[in-house]
């Protein structure tokens, strides 16, 4: 018995674990951040629902769907839970909804700089590199890469995402009112768009483009 838990132990693929971990606690952490931004933004527009229902935290209790969580790793599309907006309390509800919408999006651009920034700093002050140095970096610049994904995916305008929020702030009232009420069915064309793998080399491009250019203002 302890010379199979001895050979188990030494043929583990502890790489693939390290990686496996990063991975969920990157995505963790990029899914926390956009959608306490999400309540601070309503907040600060007058909005306190998310307030009044513990929304504004960095725990990521607060904020995940155990199902979108599940289809990330598996399909490479999710979902965390809405944060709750009412917008009868913005001043402008249609612009409000929108600025609300954009501060999802735009934190994890700002993480993702954040990230590398940190990155950068690991590489020029930890040397030589360890096993932890080597590991922070990598999990630093996983953080980059899935956080400006995700702030990228969600600017696109298909309901439920951010960019249909922007989008439909440009439309005529009448037209806005309409499209919201339907704004459950995106969902369905989002998961069929993601299934058949529509729009997945334009995204591709989009990630890394805007990866390179945070690479060359940080590095």
């Amino acid at each position: 018995m302890l010379g199979y838990l001895r050979t188990f132990w030494e043929q583990f693929n502890w790489s693939a674990l390290g990686s496996a971990v990063q991975r969920v606690l990157a995505v963790l952490l990029c899914l926390t951040v956009h959608e306490t931004c999400h309540g601070l933004a309503a907040l600060a527009l007058g909005d306190p629902t998310a307030k009044r229902m513990h929304r504004l935290s960095l725990n990521p209790l607060h904020h995940i769907d155990w199902l979108g969580l599940a289809a990330m790793f598996i399909a490479g599309f999710g979902w965390a839970k809405p944060v709750p907006v009412d917008m009868r309390y913005f001043r402008h509800p249609r612009s409000g909804m929108a600025l609300t919408a954009l501060a999802g999006p735009a934190s994890n651009f700002l993480l993702a700089l954040g990230a590398m920034f940190c990155a950068s700093l690991a590489a020029y002050f930890a040397l030589p590199a360890g096993v932890v140095t080597v590991w922070l970096f990598d999990f630093l610049m996983t953080t980059a890469v899935l956080s400006i994904g995700l702030g990228l995916f969600n600017l696109i305008p298909i309901p439920p995402l951010d960019g249909s929020k922007v989008l439909f702030a440009l439309l005529p009232e009448s037209a806005y009112y309409t499209l919201m009420r339907y704004e459950r069915y995106g969902m369905v064309l989002l998961l069929l768009l993601v299934w058949f793998g529509v729009g997945d080399g334009v995204l591709s491009r989009a990630i890394e483009a805007v990866y390179m250019w945070m690479v060359r203002l940080v590095f």
